[in-house]
């Protein structure tokens, strides 16, 4: 499978499929032109200009006023990768790394950059080769673009930093040994063009958008089987109700429940009681509200991985290069704290449905024990969970909130986008988690309700967990059957 870089949209699903598939990646003919043309038109402009162009033939940041020599520009650039690689804290994930360099190429690609086109095709290079440099999670500031990581990301392109290949840590010049690659020579911008740019805190987005999406329909399912075993009412479903306060997700998630209910006899079955308790019977509005949230940001997220965020911005059409601010990661970190917080109240709203299926009510057995007196059953499950959503609690404080000026303050408000990032991705991560351990708990609830049977969808999913989970009818040790059904959400 190949994708070609082009000016056509790229969609966060795309980016996606890509990923998952090991697509390889091309440049389009009309890339390659821009990339050129943008980059004629650079070179153009330093040998006639004589007003000196930020970060062309200037220092950067606050050095902005310190002018460079023309025969120093290839090394200000060196220089500049070499001194921003201040990251510290865990490696970013290979699969993030690999969608940074996705989205660097996309973005260089416009060709408003003034990168070479043989920095464009290493960096593609890297990508079908399965090169992936070291990045660390911290340091960043989210303001002028991911500066800390992506020089991370770009070392090896001149023979500097660290890769992971074929499972091993070796140098930037080792790789390039390896490979037959000349180091790439920078010429003026092109540092700048590597550094600015959002795709640090962009492929964390990316990713956590399509784990959310993926976990926003798993919440409705496993909702809806612990809904089954707790002996819930189907009226809060009703779309009559929905249509009085027509939020497009609280519409959908009552649409989605009732249609994972279809032909169940344990949802026909006459109720002793009259209400449910809210984590059951607002999952249209609670889950609703997260969909919304995550068709907001995603709208958000897919306008920036189509977008040129480096520094200054070269437009050959209006023979202009301006130095502004596309670089600022605030219009992604706003959406990404809110993303953090709508996934958070999933994790919360799944925790509390944990708590009333072991709380040995509705006819279910305290703690889900099938041999009650030695056996502790599910009764730790909750704890775990209650845990991990208390954790996504603070996670969920926004960042974005903060600034700490740099740069002498010429970098006086910054968005902590990275940071809002980085949380994000926990968030996600102990999301899925709580959801896992409802499953998990769901399950064995809903064996307690035989012989009556659920709908043919939830005993489908509820025959397939079975697969990988057993039923527990002695206490066992839990930590695997929680991580095997973590790995059933993924597949």
């Amino acid at each position: 499978m190949t994708h070609e870089i082009s000016a056509e949209h790229l969609t966060i699903e795309r980016v996606g499929e890509i990923i998952e598939k090991g697509a390889k990646l091309k440049l389009s003919d009309d890339a390659r032109k821009r990339i050129e043309r943008c980059r004629a038109y650079l070179d153009e402009k330093i040998a006639s200009s004589p007003v000196p162009v930020y970060g062309v033939t200037t220092g950067f940041g606050s050095l902005c006023k310190v002018s460079v020599s023309q025969d120093q520009l290839s090394q200000l650039q060196i220089n500049l990768m070499k001194s921003h690689a201040c990251g510290v804290g865990e490696r970013v994930p290979n699969e993030i790394v690999r969608i940074m360099i996705l989205l660097k190429v996309q973005s260089l690609s416009y060709g408003f950059s003034g990168c070479k086109l043989d920095t464009v095709e290493r960096l593609i290079d890297f990508f079908n080769e399965g090169v992936c440099p070291i990045v660390y999670k911290q340091g960043s500031l989210g303001a002028s673009g991911d500066l800390v990581p992506l020089a991370h990301l770009c070392l090896p392109l001149v023979g500097l930093g660290e890769v992971e290949y074929d499972g091993k840590v070796m140098t930037g010049a080792e790789i390039l040994a390896l490979k037959g690659w000349k180091p790439i020579q920078l010429a003026s911008k092109e540092g700048l063009a590597l550094l600015n740019g959002t795709q640090n805190m962009g492929a964390f987005a990316v990713w956590a958008l399509l784990h959310a999406q993926r976990l926003s329909d798993w919440a409705d399912k496993i909702g809806t089987m612990s809904l089954e075993a707790y002996d819930g009412r189907i009226e809060p479903f009703t779309e009559a109700v929905h249509l009085v306060r027509p939020h497009k997700g609280q519409i959908e998630t009552a649409a989605h429940i009732k249609q994972l209910l279809q032909g169940s006899e344990l949802i026909k079955q006459p109720k002793t009681h009259v209400q449910d308790p809210y984590s059951f019977r607002c999952m249209p509005q609670v889950h609703g509200t997260v969909k919304d949230t995550i068709r907001y940001v995603k709208s958000v997220i897919d306008t920036e991985i189509n977008s040129a965020t480096d520094n200054p911005t070269v437009c050959p059409d209006e023979d202009l290069i301006i130095s502004a601010g596309n670089f600022h990661g605030e219009p992604i970190a706003l959406p990404m704290d809110f993303l953090a917080q709508a996934l958070s109240e999933l994790a919360n709203i799944s925790e509390r449905r944990i708590y009333r299926l072991v709380s040995g009510t509705r006819d279910l057995p305290d703690f889900l024990v099938a041999n009650p007196g030695l056996n502790s059953g599910f009764m730790i499950t909750q704890y775990a969970a209650a845990s991990v959503v208390s954790l996504n609690k603070s996670l969920a404080m926004p960042s974005s909130t903060d600034s700490i000026p740099s740069c002498q303050d010429q970098e006086d408000l910054v968005s902590m986008g990275a940071n809002a990032a980085i949380k994000l991705y926990k968030v996600v991560l102990n999301t899925e988690r709580v959801l896992a351990i409802e499953l998990f708990n769901a399950a064995q609830a809903l064996e307690f309700r035989r012989p009556l049977k659920s709908s043919p969808a939830i005993e489908k999913i509820h025959d397939d967990f079975r697969k990988v989970v057993p039923f527990i009818s002695d206490d066992d040790v839990m930590y695997p059957h929680i991580e095997k059904a973590i790995q059933f959400l993924r597949q």
